[in-house]
């Protein structure tokens, strides 16, 4: 089981270039890549993407790759001298314009898109061969941290199933009870109301009995048992369990909202709040799991 939340960095050399990756995630509900890279390398971005997606299946993964020639390899820098010539036409005739004479500075000529392109004197080809075992060593850090943070949320989790299989447990032994200070509170009823009504009468056991039916909580019981049972498989799941455990949480919550709503008893509308508190914690937890 892992987290969603992670760092990791690696760093490849060759002849004509260093690469260096720095990868981080996030927890969203898919998995999401975006990289922060030169723009040259916008060709690789589709083999980059299918390379994280194949270690990583949710969350959001940022990829920073940064470039570092060696030492005499580096590009040179060129000049677009028709776009500089046109940048100074355009001052030129700005000038006629407002009767002001206007001249471009340098900070313009540097400001003006694509005016100066640095040049660099290496092929998308040559990047890949350092960027791959970068990329890969980035990873790995990234999907251990993953997995370390995994550990302590599953040590967590398995600490509040615990605690909620322990309510169950309460409810479930609590439950009879209901039913008899049901009965008994409706026999005192009947005796403060002075009613000469047999206790064995048929219409005071049916009231009692559709008070039982309107109570049983048994279903619900077996459902919460099962639900932790399925919760605790997902512990040795090596795959992507976040989205499963998510939809079990609903679940448990769902069968919690019954029984307080079949309760009619203070004692269990105590214990379900209490639990439903817990399961929010577990809920939260969910949330960073991939």
């Amino acid at each position: 089981m892992h987290s969603m939340t992670g760092f990791g960095r690696g760093t490849h050399a060759t002849e004509n270039v260093v690469v260096r990756v720095e990868a981080s995630s996030v927890n969203r509900k898919q998995g999401e890549v975006i990289f922060y890279m030169p723009r040259d390398l916008a060709e690789l971005e589709p083999r980059l993407r299918k390379h994280v997606l194949g270690r990583i299946a949710r969350g959001r993964i940022n990829v920073n790759v940064k470039l570092e020639h060696p030492s005499g390899s580096n590009g040179g820098v060129k000049v677009d001298l028709d776009k500089a010539r046109a940048l100074e036409a355009a001052f030129s005739k700005l000038s006629e314009r407002l009767s002001c004479p206007l001249t471009p500075e340098s900070t313009d000529y540097l400001r003006a898109p694509d005016v100066f392109l640095f040049e660099e004197d290496y092929q998308v080809d040559q990047i890949w061969q350092a960027l791959e075992p970068a990329l890969n060593e980035a990873l790995e850090a990234l999907v251990a941290m993953r997995a370390d943070e995994g550990t302590d949320l599953k040590a967590e989790l398995i600490r509040i199933l615990a605690q909620l299989d322990e309510f169950a447990n309460q409810i479930e032994n609590h439950a009879p009870s209901v039913i008899t200070a049901h009965r008994d509170n409706l026999f005192r009823r009947l005796r403060d109301a002075e009613l000469e009504l047999d206790l064995g009468d048929e219409r005071v056991l049916k009231e009692i009995a559709l008070f039982a039916d309107r109570c049983d909580i048994t279903e619900e019981i077996t459902r919460l048992r099962s639900h932790f049972r399925k919760f605790d498989s997902y512990f040795g799941n090596a795959g992507p369990v976040g989205r499963s455990m998510d939809f079990l949480c609903q679940e448990i919550n769902r069968e919690f909202n019954t029984i307080g709503s079949k309760a009619n008893d203070a004692t269990l509308a105590q214990i379900v709040v209490t639990a439903k508190t817990d399961l929010e914690k577990i809920r939260e937890q969910v949330q960073n799991i991939e």
